[in-house]
């Protein structure tokens, strides 16, 4: 039952961002328009990835055989791509930063708090790569809790961020 919950929270959060964003922050200009397409497939990929460790929850803590079977199954394929899809995700966001503040920045200041937010979303984002990077050369229970910890930091404060109007 929980999973189904963490589904439709997942599901609910990729619609009100879709709706909140095409319908109520639309704009004339085709540059702004791309930045917001590309925030819209990151935030689809640190999804994915930020929803490992519930996969890994779920496998812990559920008592059910073949859920485990099934979701140790689904995870051993995924983390072949965790990296691949981080790090795709990470460029898609820096395009959406740069014409962020070539585009919008100039007209609405760069210490605007919807900017203030983005620049806190990349500098944990790249906490949380760099703790992965320590964590891919040598796993150990301090570099998983600190992996752990800054995504999700990153994910709170790029939630913030979404929804704070310009």
């Amino acid at each position: 039952m929980p999973h189904r919950l963490w589904i439709a929270v997942n599901s609910i959060l990729i619609v009100l961002s879709v709706i909140y964003i095409w319908f109520f922050r639309q704009h004339d200009s085709s540059s702004v328009i791309l930045a917001q397409f590309l925030a819209q497939i990151a935030m689809v990929l640190f999804l994915i990835n930020i929803n490992m460790y519930f996969i890994f929850l779920v496998i812990r803590k559920t008592s059910v055989r073949q859920v485990k079977i099934r979701l140790a199954k689904f995870s051993r394929v995924m983390m072949k791509w965790h990296i691949s899809i981080a790090v795709t995700g990470t460029t898609i966001i820096i395009g959406h930063a740069a014409i962020n503040l070539f585009e919008i920045a100039p007209v609405i200041g760069f210490d605007n708090l919807k900017l203030i937010s983005g620049y806190l979303a990349i500098i944990f984002l790249f906490l949380t790569l760099a703790a992965g990077y320590l964590r891919h050369k040598k796993s150990s229970g301090f570099r998983r809790k600190f992996h752990l910890t800054t995504a999700t930091i990153f994910f709170l404060i790029f939630l913030v961020h979404m929804f704070i109007p310009i």
